[in-house]
């Protein structure tokens, strides 16, 4: 028998429109943000010899001739060897990678007016040690956005004390003052002076799923550094922690 029946579809709602396009934005940034990073080690662009400073500008004019790009919405780090225990805020000196070394690179390009924000480890050698946090910082990364997926009403502070927990779990410290930040169109909602609300930080006890002033989905970033201070060493994994 023919099925008559009609299907009726409503057009979405202007709201539903802007998330769906915020969505689509976001994991488009974040697409050419891995290209990106994939083309850097197709170039060895990290290499024995190779000063922080010179590793930058080469990641620089990669993004210029890939994509175009010639803002970033924060400051962009490489960091290697000992400098690689250095926190977000701090500026360390410029280093000059080693034959047997740890590097991680902190990039948050902005593809089209919307931000991305990327994190990677990249070990030159063949140190186990090394290689474990390299391997431990992309396993916790992983973990952690499970855990907030499973956990509708965590705090920025309870996801804070997770990823310190995934940390010690796998035999290293956690190095930052935070665990991630908001992202979106930029520049994304800021608050002048804040540095708690906006952040997965241990002092922030607001419900990370809470709407913006606007009403809007908030989206997270989610970032890893596990350090080992006494062998002056740190790893960094980044990325987007609601989708994707």
């Amino acid at each position: 028998m023919k099925d008559t029946s009609t299907v009726i579809c409503f057009p979405m709602e202007p709201m539903e429109q802007l998330e769906e396009g915020l969505i689509s934005g976001l994991l488009d940034a974040q697409r050419k943000a891995e290209a990106l990073f994939s083309e850097i080690q197709a170039q060895s662009l990290i290499r024995p010899g190779a000063k922080e400073s010179e590793i930058n500008q080469s990641v620089y004019a990669l993004a210029g001739s890939m994509y175009g790009i010639s803002r970033y919405w924060h400051k962009r780090i490489v960091r290697a060897g000992r400098n690689t225990l250095a926190p977000y805020d701090e500026n360390p000196p410029d280093l000059t990678v080693g034959e047997d070394d740890i590097v991680f690179l902190d990039f948050g390009p902005i593809f089209e007016e919307w931000e991305a924000d990327f994190g990677r480890t990249y070990v030159v050698g063949n140190d186990p040690l090394k290689h474990k946090l390299r391997h431990d910082v992309e396993e916790a990364f992983g973990s952690g956005k499970r855990y907030f997926h499973e956990h509708p009403e965590i705090t920025a502070s309870e996801l804070y004390a997770h990823a310190q927990q995934l940390a010690e779990q796998a035999g290293w410290e956690y190095g930052g003052p935070i665990a991630g930040h908001l992202i979106g169109v930029f520049p994304h909602e800021k608050i002048a002076g804040d540095k708690v609300t906006l952040y997965v930080h241990p002092k922030n006890h607001n419900r990370m799923r809470l709407p913006d002033a606007s009403g809007r989905k908030r989206h997270w970033i989610f970032e890893i550094h596990f350090v080992d201070r006494a062998r002056q060493i740190g790893g960094f994994y980044e990325e987007l922690l609601t989708i994707g």
